[in-house]
């Protein structure tokens, strides 16, 4: 089996009411960058974009006639879970579970203004 270079086997799909939003987000919560965009042809609408967070690619599409939403729990890995967590809601998620401490770690839940819910976690 052959996997491109910069995928995963496995990678979340998210059909979204605001890629856009989703976008900026990200960026400013996980540091993601974009990794690539195509927009629905004759329109400035996101057909489809990728994002990686760390060596980790996370694709999405703007819902549609034809697509609803489709949201995810995420888990993920960051460098402090507090200040995630912090940053999470300052930019407009809700918290899910307060950041504590946990057998594996520092752990804590949010979701996101898209419907996504996100595990913020430091490893101990």
């Amino acid at each position: 089996m052959k996997i491109p270079a910069g995928y995963q086997r496995v990678m979340p799909y998210l059909l979204l009411n605001d890629v856009e939003g989703f976008l900026k987000f990200t960026q400013k919560v996980f540091g993601a960058k974009e990794k690539m965009r195509h927009n629905r042809e004759g329109s400035n609408e996101v057909m489809h974009a990728e994002i990686t967070i760390g060596d980790s690619t996370i694709m999405m599409g703007q819902t549609s006639k034809d697509w609803g939403v489709q949201n995810a729990g995420l888990y993920i890995h960051v460098e402090n879970a507090d200040e995630t967590f912090k940053q999470a809601i300052s930019e407009g998620a809700t918290e899910v579970m307060p950041v504590t401490d946990q057998s594996y770690g520092r752990s804590g839940g949010v979701t996101d203004p898209f419907g996504n819910t996100w595990w913020v976690t430091t490893t101990v």
